[in-house]
């Protein structure tokens, strides 16, 4: 039986965790793990793991543990960034970004453009249930928030003042996103 890289990891990080704990080590996965496990992950692997919709769910202990405090504020506390000085908003590479939550591709480089809006933008997610919707009624106004749809972290909001074919601008915070270039499914050969 064939199975692919991102399942791999999936599993070595599984195994990881249920070796460290049967040894007594009881091993928490910190934020240098997290980072190690995004990193290792490659265009190609991304890419064959966009019908994944396997749910994560962690505590909001694990999540502190794992995320940087910036992260953890965007992701788990709905917080926002500031504009225009964050890592991804000028950013034009060719490859994919991720949840920084759990490594779910979100977004394909194709579809993102410069809103001047000052957050990294784009006219769709990678395909249509990697996002999920929800009400935001914060800031005395009602916005489409937007989550991951296998960790539901927070990644930013969507309007409908984008560019064609969609018409839509997804708004997102580069704390909550994660890039794999796509000349690493080169590296990969």
């Amino acid at each position: 039986m064939k199975i692919n890289k991102a399942v791999q990891i999936t599993l070595f990080v599984l195994l990881f965790c249920v070796s460290c704990q049967s040894h007594g080590q009881n091993r928490d996965i910190t934020t240098e793990d997290h980072i190690h496990f995004l990193t290792r992950i490659t265009y190609q692997q991304a890419m064959s793991d966009t019908s994944n919709s396997e749910k994560v769910v962690r505590s909001d202990e694990e999540w502190k543990k794992r995320l940087s405090s910036e992260e953890y504020r965007v992701l788990r506390r709905e917080g926002t960034e500031i504009p225009f000085i964050n890592k991804y908003n000028s950013h034009y590479e060719e490859g994919l970004y991720l949840c920084k939550g759990c490594g779910n591709p979100l977004f394909h480089s194709e579809t993102k453009y410069n809103s001047r809006s000052g957050w990294p933008s784009y006219w769709a997610p990678i395909r249509e249930d990697a996002v999920l919707e929800r009400e935001d009624r914060s800031m005395f106004m009602v916005r489409t928030e937007i989550v991951c749809s296998r960790c539901e972290s927070h990644i930013g909001h969507v309007f409908d003042d984008g560019p064609e074919p969609t018409g839509l601008r997804y708004c997102m915070n580069s704390a909550a996103l994660h890039f794999i270039d796509k000349d690493s499914a080169e590296k990969d050969k």
